[in-house]
């Protein structure tokens, strides 16, 4: 008789520091939906917009509802010697509400958290001191892979086909924005983009067809981020994604192609408007697929990225060009997200591709034990 295996403690993050909080609750939600409870005991731990951290019998509701008064604050320690969380639960006694400090431990982390303060490896960092198990890129292709500028500084080290940019800061709008605006026409005709440099789901981007877009799309960059790109708009395109699943031998799927439902695709016609069309498989020739696919995880390897990623090419329908847009490392999780789409299209379920991130974040920390802290001399 095949010996079960016993639950894993899964914990689920959610929520955020981010522009893109609401985002993460609804890929937080799907991905509650399809989890096997037989193999997992999950906890639920939302994050506010100012940064606490909350637990509770369904805190993803409670986070959709506006209503966390009833959830118990949680954290996660930075010591590897107590890799757990800990819940701080209020009890009356003699008439006094007094804090009792709980913990549970968990078997893998699972940051469900879009943007800044989980994407961009601030929490990774939190995971590694801690030492504990987490689905998804380390630090290092975490920071890299949200960091548009430098992730198309690297991208071109690796002779890997980017659109023309230039990074400004937000001390630069704030000083001189003429200066900026004249330094963005430079970079060629329009459509322009203005872009936060450390944001997803499109957030914070415009798209600039004038003088005055551009005046109004850095002012609107700026509310999000310190760091701006500023990009060459590229006639015509078509917006092809891949997934990339793995660690140090990643796989690829299926390209998909996107047509927006409005002008381009946008945080409104991503999750508001439900107007753009998803093609899977997208229509390209054979070399094209190949081509995509190698250039992905190409950059998948090239920031040193584990678990998962997104990566989204622009393809000129003019000149035929494919030019690597970004990569995800924490892509969206709901139901209209290319990402678990896109795998499902590559024979891989919904509910088995949630099971294989698991694994890899497992795998991943077993790797990372390998790894000597102390410097010994040999005699």
């Amino acid at each position: 008789m095949t010996q079960m295996q016993p639950k894993r403690t899964l914990a689920i993050l959610f929520g955020g520091r981010s522009g893109e909080h609401e985002v993460s609750l609804m890929s937080a939600r799907s991905i509650l939906s399809v989890l096997d409870h037989t193999r997992y005991t999950v906890i639920e731990v939302g994050i506010t917009h100012d940064g606490t951290w909350l637990t509770g019998p369904d805190a993803l509701t409670a986070f959709e509802q506006g209503q966390t008064g009833r959830l118990s604050p949680t954290s996660l320690l930075p010591d590897p010697a107590r890799p757990r969380l800990v819940i701080t639960n209020n009890f009356t006694n003699s008439g006094h509400e007094t804090p009792a400090l709980d913990s549970i431990d968990v078997d893998v982390f699972f940051p469900v958290l879009h943007g800044t303060y989980g994407e961009d490896g601030t929490i990774q960092g939190l995971f590694e001191l801690a030492d504990v198990a987490y689905v998804g890129a380390g630090v290092a292709g975490s920071a890299v892979g949200m960091e548009k500028g430098i992730f198309k500084d690297v991208m071109l080290a690796n002779q890997i086909p980017v659109v023309n940019s230039i990074t400004v800061l937000r001390s630069e709008v704030d000083l001189d924005i003429a200066s900026v605006v004249n330094r963005a026409e430079k970079l060629g005709p329009y459509p322009i983009f203005i872009k936060p440099a450390n944001l997803g789901s499109s957030v914070g981007i415009t798209k600039c067809r004038s003088k005055s877009d551009l005046y109004e799309g850095l002012l609107e960059a700026c509310r999000y981020d310190r760091r701006i790109i500023i990009e060459r708009g590229v006639n015509h395109p078509r917006e092809i994604e891949v997934s990339v699943l793995g660690n140090d031998t990643p796989r690829v799927s299926i390209p998909g192609e996107i047509v927006p439902g409005a002008d381009f695709y946008s945080y409104e016609a991503k999750y508001l408007l439900n107007t753009s069309e998803l093609r899977i498989p997208a229509p390209l020739s054979e070399a094209q697929v190949t081509l995509i696919q190698a250039l992905a995880v190409k950059a998948f390897k090239a920031i040193d990225c584990s678990g998962m990623a997104r990566v989204d090419f622009l393809l000129d329908t003019i000149t035929g060009d494919i030019f690597l847009n970004e990569i995800n490392t924490i892509p969206g999780f709901t139901k209209i997200s290319m990402f678990p789409k896109l795998w499902e299209a590559s024979g891989l379920s919904y509910s088995a591709l949630i099971d294989c991130l698991i694994e890899l974040g497992l795998d991943r920390k077993a790797d990372r034990e390998r790894t000597s802290h102390q410097f010994r001399r040999d005699k």
